[in-house]
């Protein structure tokens, strides 16, 4: 259907009739322009759609802070998928445990394969490798103080994996480069050195209770004599006291009959013998003597084992009630505690016999000084009351520490052949000094107190940590580091006790 228009009916004029065509084609432009918008912005927004898609499926990041758990822990989501984790355990014991959650309940522990690695300040990495316990997961490794560190924890789901990072900076101090010059903190690095040790402890003079014998009579009686005084040097199996006693009797009675029963069932074992091999007697009768003979002899061994045990001897010089105390060894009467006419007990302690010619030397040892004293070190002990000096061995460490003193002992062998050496003399002891190359040393002003531990304040990005340590021998100038720090790494040495003192204003503000 052709459509004409009739320019001279409508009383258009050329040029309205241009300026209509132009503004017609303008618009159909504009449309086609905004139409074509739209195709792109859907297009783009497609696209977009499926990149959010993917990533989700690769597994997203979420390092915000996370919420609180149910279980005190933090909690990171991602969709449905939701993971706890918390740092829990005694000191130094702590291992990280990790709750797994789909859309906010519970998953079984063994639904997800789930992997962490320790990032610490230092740069130093350790993998934690997880294993069930109950309703969670848990590392098998210890994971150290300080607990300033990043861990990454990556959860290999279904839709696939997901990473999620827990932060802490405990014990860290900032501190920043130009606040470490104004507060003239010295920056050294820990590495080998030779170390030369050497300590003074208190101690004391004591009896070797190796060679001390507290003689009991081990029956009761009345005291005939006493042999010995006070002090007196005795021989091993001097005599030194002399009792009566009605058991001493009554034992050496019975083995007096004990000792005749044998002769006599002797005598009847050979007769039956002889006649049970000429055929006159019965066999019975021979085996019934023989069974009598080794009765008879067991009753006189038991009866020697009784007299032998109470410390007597079958002898009856003097009488059937005569018991002889002796010296067990060589040495000095130093305790007695009966005389004449006396009515003893059989545990009564009468006499301390002890051999002075090796003595010990009790030394007390501080806690923080306990690494530096080992078993087998010599010693040099000195009097405090006269000049005289000796070396001994170092047998014992205590294992444990006193509760008011807040010190262990330690025991020194010491010979003491002229006697020099009293029981109850105060003395010092000296460690022998030992030089030794050890691989690990800071520096003596590096190592601060913080609570009840040692530590060293470890260079950082930013600032120091806390690293607690184990020490080990000392110089007075530079000390060993056993656990805790390793070559080359930087720390605060010369006025380490400035960024201690920062700590100690952190942890307060963070109570308050």
């Amino acid at each position: 259907m052709n459509m004409q228009i009739d320019a001279n009916k409508l009383n258009i004029s050329k040029k309205q009739l241009i300026a209509i065509a132009a503004i017609i084609v303008t618009g159909v432009m504009l449309g086609t322009t905004i139409l074509n918008d739209k195709k792109s912005k859907t297009a783009e927004d497609d696209d977009h759609g499926s990149r959010i898609e993917s990533t989700a499926h690769r597994g997203g990041e979420r390092q915000e802070d996370p919420n609180k758990g149910s279980h005190g822990g933090k909690l990171f989501k991602e969709g449905d998928f939701g993971l706890e984790a918390v740092l829990a355990g005694d000191s130094g014991e702590s291992r990280l445990r990790i709750w797994l959650l789909n859309k906010d309940k519970p998953l079984p522990n063994n639904a997800i394969k789930v992997s962490a690695t320790i990032t610490r300040l230092t740069g130093e990495k350790q993998t934690l490798n997880f294993i069930p316990d109950k309703d969670s997961l848990v590392s098998r490794e210890v994971v150290a103080e300080p607990h300033a560190f990043e861990i990454s924890i990556i959860a290999d789901t279904s839709t696939g994996p997901f990473r999620f990072v827990l932060s802490q900076e405990e014990g860290k101090v900032d501190f920043s480069e130009t606040q470490i010059k104004a507060a003239s903190i010295g920056i050294d690095t820990a590495g080998p050195a030779r170390i030369k040790s050497a300590l003074q402890l208190p101690g004391e003079i004591r009896l070797n209770e190796d060679r001390t014998s507290h003689v009991v009579p081990r029956i009761a009686g009345v005291v005939e004599s006493v042999q010995v005084s006070l002090g007196q040097a005795v021989r091993r199996g001097q005599v030194l006291a002399v009792i009566a006693s009605p058991a001493a009797s009554e034992q050496r009675s019975e083995l007096q009959t004990a000792q005749k029963r044998l002769t006599l069932a002797k005598t009847t074992y050979e007769r039956e013998k002889r006649l049970w091999e000429q055929k006159v007697s019965a066999e019975q009768d021979y085996l019934q003597a023989t069974q009598a003979l080794h009765e008879a002899e067991i009753a006189v061994v038991n009866a020697q084992q009784k007299l032998s045990a109470l410390g007597m001897t079958s002898s009856l010089s003097g009488g059937l009630n005569r018991f002889e105390l002796r010296a067990p060894f060589d040495g000095l009467v130093i305790e007695k505690h009966l005389s004449l006419g006396e009515a003893v007990k059989e545990d009564a302690a009468v006499f301390t016999v002890s051999d002075l010619g090796q003595v010990w030397a009790e030394i007390s040892v501080p806690a923080k000084d306990l690494p530096l004293v080992r078993v087998g070190e010599k010693v040099t002990i000195k009097a405090t009351a006269f000049n005289a000096s000796a070396t001994g061995t170092i047998i014992l460490v205590g294992s444990l520490i006193g509760e008011q003193t807040r010190m262990a002992k330690a025991r020194v062998i010491l010979s003491n052949p002229k006697g020099a050496w009293r029981p109850g003399l105060f003395v010092s002891a000296e460690v022998t000094a030992s030089e030794a190359d050890v691989p690990v040393t800071v520096a003596s002003d590096a190592i601060q107190i913080v609570g009840d531990r040692s530590v060293v304040f470890l260079k950082v990005n930013g600032g120091f940590i806390a690293q607690p340590v184990q020490l080990g021998r000392s110089d007075g100038k530079r000390v060993e580091i056993l656990q805790g720090v390793k070559p080359g790494a930087l720390y605060a040495s010369e006025g380490s006790f400035v960024v201690k003192s920062e700590l100690g204003k952190t942890a307060a503000e963070d109570a308050h």
